[in-house]
């Protein structure tokens, strides 16, 4: 990991009021050098508000579902490495710094080895497009 490695810790939200300030709070704790967003999904509560008090970036998403915000966050936010967790506080952010671990060190295995250089095929030719765009049905995804 350099200096310029970018993290996003990415939390889509539908009215999470009473748990993502803890939620922000934990992975700021976990990951001082990422930036973390919030993406509103159609929040009636103080969701946004409150994550926004505790240093998060808003996005709103007005589309309501997972998978359009989940489009969104990947329109709008460039990073080497996201972490997308959930803002009721379902995954434990202590376990973060160990899960990144041996992707920051370059230390990722393949199983099988063939798939190695279809993942940096696939990283070479990524476009600046929706990544919904860029997989054809069926294709599988090298890492999430």
């Amino acid at each position: 990991m350099t200096d310029e490695t970018k993290i996003a810790v990415l939390i889509p939200c539908h009215n999470e009021a009473e748990t993502i300030a803890k939620v922000v709070d934990d992975f700021k704790r976990e990951l001082p050098q990422a930036d973390i967003y919030v993406f509103d999904n159609c929040c009636t509560d103080e969701t946004t508000a409150i994550a926004a008090e505790h240093g998060a970036t808003i996005f709103i998403e007005p589309r309501k579902g997972k998978g359009y915000v989940i489009e969104g966050m990947f329109d709008r936010i460039e990073a080497d490495f996201y972490v997308m967790v959930d803002g009721d506080d379902t995954y434990a952010a202590e376990k973060v710094g160990d899960l990144l671990a041996p992707l920051l060190a370059g230390e990722l295995n393949f199983t099988p080895d063939r798939y190695a250089g279809t993942y940096r095929n696939w990283l070479e030719n990524l476009r600046d497009w929706p990544i919904s765009r860029q997989l054809w049905w069926g294709h599988r995804i090298p890492i999430w």
